[in-house]
């Protein structure tokens, strides 16, 4: 009879409970959080904390590198101002735009970019992108350097204001508790299981008779999709959509994020978001200094620290975050 080790069969389990107590501090932080800190810090904390979620499903998951994330989010975020403000729909119906937006956008770069892999994968994303940027700046709705300004908020299903600081903040961590969790749902689904054994070892899943390519194409666009749901947020939560949003400088920014906080954990990424966010907001005062303490994060993560703050705190308690 075959030999079971116990702290195998323990270790799901354990795991599992782990995580759920996690994830109810997460919330009862973010509950209580506007009694502590400005709100609209925290929803830009909380928008990039989904934006980064969605990017480690994709290189957390997968193993896929891309460097034009800030296409779907951004182009969600312009999609969703402009309807709102030049349409008057309501928000919902804006975010949604936005974000079929940016579902439509994956699917047209992820067919292009996944027949390809490692740096021409990266490489191919980051044209995409920049391709996006450059007619960003030229096309007449989005309103070049001044963006599309003033945005109005109008009220939630006709009934809620959010206008009002409150009312928006739990919009926006509804949003991104829903974004979360449905993002834990795909990588610990059957779905997830392939793409993690697409990302170990794609030779042996395509041996196994499993369509790689089909997967990988599905995990981008899911990617893409949560990307474009937090970009479109973003343009609600602060009435404005720039050429910040579709800029490579915020693909990078959103790797950062990934890997300071923990590549390929669940609650990394949003730790990761917040730790960036917090730093970029109260080191303003150095100017483009900032980039520099960035940079200099960056090279010390990647050398000592490469698990992320998260993949370290785990490996220390021995429990999966």
């Amino acid at each position: 009879m075959e030999h079971i080790d116990p702290a195998v069969v323990m270790d799901k389990p354990a795991r599992a409970w782990s995580e759920q107590i996690a994830f109810a501090a997460m919330v009862a932080i973010l509950v209580v959080a506007p009694a502590f800190a400005y709100p609209v810090f925290l929803m830009k904390a909380l928008c990039f904390a989904l934006f980064a979620c969605a990017f480690n499903l994709l290189i957390g998951y997968v193993g896929l590198l891309s460097f034009g994330h800030a296409l779907y989010f951004g182009w969600a975020s312009y999609v969703s101002a402009y309807t709102a403000k030049a349409w008057g729909l309501n928000p919902e119906l804006a975010i949604l735009l936005g974000v079929l937006t940016a579902a439509a956008l994956g699917v047209i770069a992820g067919g292009l970019a996944i027949r390809r892999q490692g740096i021409y994968f990266a490489m191919i994303t980051l044209a995409l992108a920049q391709m996006m940027y450059f007619f960003a700046v030229q096309a007449p709705f989005t309103g070049g350097e001044d963006g599309i300004q003033a945005v109005p908020r109008r009220r939630l299903f006709g009934v809620i204001s959010l206008a009002d600081q409150m009312n928006m903040y739990f919009t926006v961590l509804i949003i991104f508790l829903g974004g979360f969790l449905l993002i834990y749902r795909i990588i610990n689904s059957p779905f997830g299981e392939v793409l993690k054994a697409i990302r170990e070892n794609e030779a042996r899943a395509i041996s196994l008779g499993y369509k790689t390519d089909l997967y990988k194409l599905v995990a981008f666009v899911l990617s893409a999709t949560f990307a474009g749901v937090a970009g479109a947020t973003k343009a609600i939560v602060f009435q404005l959509a720039s050429l910040t949003d579709v800029d490579w400088s915020m693909s990078g920014e959103l790797v950062l994020m990934t890997l300071v906080g923990g590549l390929g954990t669940v609650f990394g990424p949003v730790t990761g978001a917040f730790f960036m966010v917090t730093l970029e907001t109260y080191l303003t005062q150095i100017g483009q200094w900032v980039f520099v303490v960035q940079g200099t994060i960056f090279v010390i993560c990647v050398l000592l620290f490469r698990r992320g703050i998260i993949g370290e705190l785990a490996r220390i308690l021995r429990i999966r975050l």
